[in-house]
């Protein structure tokens, strides 16, 4: 069965993501070791957890796009918003982990006995930083391109890493110079980030689940691709909800009076033909016609 390009999208950005926190994780780990920094290597555990996390996204996402059967007969994609749910748990669960330890270390001023980190754990910061946040952008923008709320949230797992090494960036600079504190006041203002994100991710895979409508641009171009058909005098009605990363439509349309059935029903074909060709993120557009009568 050929690949959707939902599903070649996710496993290319799967496998580069999977392999980079991979080889990232081990890194930070030693650096964090041999350059005495106890975030670092916090922060490399967070860089392997994210694997999982990829992981997840794969399975929920290739489970989404099978194709309608017996018992799902308008097909899987709502398991993709499922999956978003479940990673936006996951991201809040670590933004409050990143928050708990930043906490418990300024309570117990634990930051006060920590080893001067050397070079290397600051080499290993920044570097953590770049890669994290080139994946959080390379994500990004495959999850947009295939409208993906699950690859959105795995954008954000980048993020979330790419901002704990900020963290362990201030803590390794403020040792240096005295002001070892900074690494827990940071981790608290990060966990805050995290947890605003996993907030919309988790509200935008919601709203997926529960028949949302789309947005009002969208809804106003798809209403003008309707006006354009020959024979369209005007909508009575036009409903909108999102069935994972596709959606519905709903339309009524007025025709004249008095055409034959095989015309009315000609355009209205129009309309359905149209707008799933026009807009690929409409599963299906159902066309009622009504008698024009004003």
């Amino acid at each position: 069965m050929a690949k959707t390009i939902e599903e070649k999208t996710v496993k290319q950005i799967s496998t580069v993501s999977i392999l980079a926190n991979f080889l990232l994780s081990i890194f930070k780990f030693f650096a964090g070791i041999f350059g005495h920094s106890e975030a670092l290597v916090s922060d490399s555990i967070h860089s392997l957890s994210d694997v999982f996390s990829t992981i997840i996204v794969i399975i929920g996402i290739r489970i989404a796009g099978k194709a309608p059967d017996k018992h799902h007969q308008y097909g899987h994609e709502r398991f993709e918003s499922v999956t978003a749910i479940l990673l936006a748990i996951i991201l809040a669960m670590t933004g409050i982990g990143i928050g708990l330890n930043g906490f418990n270390k300024i309570t117990t001023q634990s930051y006060l006995d920590s080893q001067m980190p050397t070079l290397i754990a600051l080499i290993a910061a920044i570097t953590s930083i770049v890669i994290k946040e080139s994946m959080y952008w390379y994500t990004k923008i495959g999850a947009t391109k295939i409208n993906s709320g699950a690859l959105m949230a795995d954008a954000w797992h980048h993020r979330s890493d790419a901002l704990s090494s900020v963290g362990s960036l201030v803590g390794i600079i403020g040792s240096q110079n005295g002001y070892a504190i900074l690494d827990p006041i940071a981790t608290l203002v990060i966990c805050v980030f995290i947890l605003k994100a996993a907030f919309d991710i988790f509200k935008d895979g919601i709203n997926k689940m529960v028949d949302a409508s789309i947005s009002n641009k969208d809804i106003d171009h798809i209403r003008k691709e309707v006006m354009e058909v020959d024979g369209v005098i005007d909508i009575d009605l036009l409903k909108s909800r999102q069935f994972g990363n596709k959606c519905y439509i709903d339309v009524e349309i007025a025709v004249q009076a008095d055409l034959p059935l095989i015309e009315a029903h000609e355009i209205a074909a129009s309309v359905h033909h149209n707008i799933e060709e026009k807009f690929p993120n409409v599963k299906h557009c159902m066309v009622h016609v009504n008698p024009y009568l004003k």
